[in-house]
């Protein structure tokens, strides 16, 4: 088990990066990033996979609500996607790699691998081996995390010195209507912490009182959370989490 570094509980971490289209800073965007970086905050992104195997930070499966244009991302090779223009900004989709050399180091990276089984199983891969081939020698605070609990293990022996955790959920019907419900039932009670290293979790802001979470944080290992939307959200949600995940306002930044 690699430790999350303690950078992770200082600043709040600002949910696809400090993302405003109103200003010009899509989420997920180079833009947002280098706002991000300048408040101080620690940085969320999701990665997707190009067709040519290459680790894009892009949250969603399918272009359309991003950058209104049809088709999957994992169908498009990189070179095409970074031209791509993300709505409500004036750049591409950045790969990875560009995000890496952005950050350099300068504030935590909090990094999930968005699952590419579709139903939180065994068939993935090709992502984790892409994330891990960019941040061989990167020299920062940074952690990879998924809701798939085979990426974590696959990453604990791809690039064992990066902190891993996992995303945790209530998993109800709604949100997960394409996991079979003996799945939902199953990573309902965090079963897989210990088997894949894990050293934190980032759990539903709206879920913290469950009864697994306290028992992983009684364990010592960090309870982040996901996504707390306003003042009072994150006042209730820090009665448990060790710190937020937040978009939307200005998460005050401890002194």
């Amino acid at each position: 088990m690699t430790p999350l570094p303690p950078a992770f509980l200082a600043a709040p971490i600002a949910h696809r990066a400090l993302h405003d289209l109103a200003d010009g800073r899509p989420e997920n965007s180079r833009a947002a990033i280098r706002a991000a970086i300048e408040a101080g905050y620690g940085i969320e992104i999701d990665l997707q996979p190009s067709s040519d195997g290459r680790a894009m930070v892009f949250h969603d499966y399918a272009l359309k609500r991003l950058t209104g244009q049809e088709g999957t991302i994992s169908t498009q090779p990189a070179k095409t996607l970074g031209g791509i223009a993300l709505l409500g900004g004036d750049e591409g989709i950045p790969t990875f790699a560009e995000v890496l050399a952005l950050v350099a180091g300068r504030v935590p990276l909090l990094v999930e691998i968005k699952d590419q089984d579709g139903v939180l199983g065994p068939n993935i891969g090709a992502l984790e081996e892409a994330a891990a081939r960019d941040v061989a020698g990167y020299d920062g605070p940074l952690a990879f995390m998924s809701f798939n609990p085979h990426s974590v293990a696959a990453l604990a022996s791809l690039a064992p010195h990066v902190p891993r955790g996992l995303v945790t959920d209530a998993y109800d019907d709604k949100g997960w209507p394409l996991v079979p419900p003996a799945r939902r039932d199953e990573l309902r009670a965090i079963p897989d912490f210990d088997r894949t290293g894990a050293s934190f979790i980032s759990h539903r802001a709206a879920d913290l009182s469950r009864p697994r979470v306290a028992e992983i944080k009684a364990s010592g290992a960090p309870v982040l959370c996901w996504t707390v939307r306003s003042p009072a959200e994150e006042a209730e949600a820090r009665r448990v989490a060790d710190n937020i995940t937040f978009e939307g306002y200005a998460a005050p930044i401890p002194a």
